[in-house]
């Protein structure tokens, strides 16, 4: 295990830095979707990882937003955010990171999140706990949703989808103490890891963008969980995720 997480931080760090010094000086900006954009920048972050990984275990398989949707048969596949929060990057909003994941056999075993902007790096390994900068970390012990500090996002199909999340979002935000949306879905788990945020809930998101994030949740004594509380696979299209004591509260508005 050491040997994955050490490439894996390794690979975050080198992607997310990079990302760091270019910022302000993209050159090219292609729209994926209506409002889904991937720049060169995303390209490069990817190349550096996958580079990397791939020298360090040729026989594992990649699966990456950017370049690598395929999903065949492996006992160990990294699932790769290289840019998390691009639309935030290309307008300059110092709020992104790198998601680095590994799974055997369809489950996370080690995962991390780098935020270049902050220097914070947030790491995990299935049974061993989860840390940022070293630190161990906990979930918050908030009880109660209506004192808690809620995440969630809007995925880029929004204006092409009835599953909007607007319907959830009005629920919520009238029975939380605040809702965010900072447009980094990795990073608002690893938020809830470290207890800055009580709970996260989001649609139609892809592996890239949990596969990390749910583990190092989860080490960090959090609950995650489809919407009706059934077991959770970064493959599924929605996430609910919680410091686990305002986990059924949630699970009830949300179901």
């Amino acid at each position: 295990m050491k040997i994955f997480i050490d490439a894996a931080v390794k690979a975050a760090i080198q992607a997310g830095d990079y990302a760091k010094r270019r910022k302000g000086k993209i050159r090219n900006i292609v729209y994926k979707g209506e409002i889904d954009i991937v720049t060169d920048v995303d390209k490069k972050c990817e190349e550096i990882i996958v580079g990397r990984l791939k020298k360090r275990f040729p026989s594992h398989k990649i699966l990456s937003e950017e370049g690598y949707l395929k999903r065949p048969p492996a006992a160990y596949r990294w699932i790769i955010d290289p840019l998390d929060g691009t639309t935030n990057y290309a307008h300059g909003l110092p709020v992104y990171s790198v998601s680095v994941a590994l799974e055997h056999k369809g489950d996370s075993i080690a995962g991390v999140i780098y935020c270049p902007e902050t220097g914070e790096l947030f790491r995990a390994e299935r049974g061993r706990g989860a840390y940022l900068n070293n630190k161990k970390i906990h979930v918050s012990k908030g009880r109660k949703l209506k004192n808690a500090l809620l995440a969630t996002g809007f995925a880029y199909n929004i204006r092409n989808t009835g599953k909007d999340n607007l319907n959830y979002f009005n629920l919520l935000i009238k029975r939380a103490q605040a809702v965010r949306r900072f447009g980094s879905a990795a990073l608002d788990l690893a938020y809830l890891a470290c207890g800055r945020f009580d709970g996260f809930w989001e649609l139609n998101l892809h592996p890239w963008d949990s596969a990390a994030g749910a583990l190092i949740v989860r080490e960090a004594g959090g609950t995650v969980t489809r919407f009706d509380g059934s077991p959770y696979s970064h493959y599924d299209k929605q996430i609910l995720a919680t410091n686990g004591k305002i986990h059924a509260e949630m699970r009830q508005v949300l179901s």
